[in-house]
């Protein structure tokens, strides 16, 4: 069974961090590490987001400013010397060019100068042929790579209210931008995966099968949050099985006060993004599935929570998103 690094690839609003809190309870043979790869790509001198480009005091207000992704792939290498397993929850988006551009890989991952422009992405860096990330492929296959989605007409909203007051106040995040929601960069990577090797041909959950025994290679491993939050033992189950963690109940129990102070210390980076997840004690199922809604519903919400204006960004957003979302949810474990 894999002893590999686990990197839980996701999008932004996917209900990630209540996953991320359910391996933060085994803290005695797991590190966890919280998205490590959103400093360098927003704040760094390797960043490619341009959401902070004209703002240097946001930028080294967190002490960020200065990370690489060299310096992550240090982080996590300490972790993992310290004779636990590394469990790291990240977006795609961190590691796949925004917006279609080329990909190029990270100057300190290439043994490559920091770059001097402005903005500084794209780098002046090559790319490794068929390599769709900025990470070279000798450092991604260390991992075992699984998949977190979320249907866009839940994880789009709940990011556009992140970027409009009052949260804006805590997040920081102004204007909402439809290049971060996400989808695009983790088709991309998830497919990249699955033509290289690094997952599949075996889908977790789909063919009767749970685990790595008998098979060669790793099970392709998706969760959809809606899933999850309707049956979170029986999703974590075929999960754990999947990945080579030991699952037990108590996993979905997080009500101790160490378990807390530990969590408010690693999620404080991004402010007003995880309430919820730090207002929870526990992950249980949802006393009732969710009702299916009309688009025509969804679109009377929105422009009642955010104004016509908000609601038509949102649904434009969401249909731009919903069909690599369906493709992804193809893969998902089933119950």
């Amino acid at each position: 069974m894999s002893s590999r690094p686990i990197l839980a690839a996701t999008h932004p609003r996917a209900c990630s961090t209540a996953f991320e809190r359910v391996f933060m309870t085994r803290h005695q043979t797991l590190n966890t590490l919280h998205e490590p790869f959103g400093e360098p790509f927003y704040f760094g001198p390797e960043r490619m987001s341009s959401r902070f480009e004209d703002d240097e005091a946001t930028r080294g207000k967190g002490g960020f400013s200065g990370l690489t992704y060299k310096m992550i792939f240090e982080e996590i290498e300490k972790a993992a010397s310290e004779g636990k397993r590394v469990f790291i929850k990240d977006m795609a988006l961190y590691l796949v060019p925004p917006e279609g551009q080329k990909p190029h890989i990270a100057p300190t991952l290439a043994n490559a100068k920091l770059p001097t422009n402005k903005p500084p992405f794209p780098y002046e860096t090559p790319a490794e042929p068929g390599n769709p990330t900025i990470i070279p492929k000798e450092l991604l296959e260390k991992f075992h790579f699984t998949f977190l989605i979320r249907h866009p007409k839940f994880s789009i909203p709940s990011y556009y209210r992140c970027c409009i007051p009052p949260l804006l106040e805590r997040t920081g995040f102004s204007p909402f931008m439809p290049s971060e929601a996400g989808y695009k960069e983790l088709r991309v990577l998830f497919d990249w995966c699955k033509d290289n090797g690094l997952i599949g041909p075996n889908a977790c959950g789909q063919d009767g099968q749970d685990g790595q025994d008998g098979q060669k290679g790793t099970e392709i491993c998706v969760i959809d949050a809606d899933d999850l939050l309707d049956d979170p033992e029986g999703i974590l189950t075929r999960y754990c099985r999947s990945v080579g963690i030991e699952f037990e109940p108590d996993m979905l129990n997080w009500n101790q006060a160490d378990y807390h102070e530990f969590a408010k210390k690693v999620f404080d980076k991004w402010d007003g993004w995880h309430d919820d997840a730090l207002g929870s004690n526990d992950l249980k199922p949802r006393k009732h599935k969710k009702v299916p809604k009309s688009d025509e519903e969804m679109y009377a919400e929105w422009t009642e929570k955010f104004g016509k204006e908000g609601a038509d960004v949102v649904k434009k957003t969401v249909e731009a998103n919903v069909a690599d979302y369906d493709y992804l949810r193809r893969y998902a474990i089933r119950i």
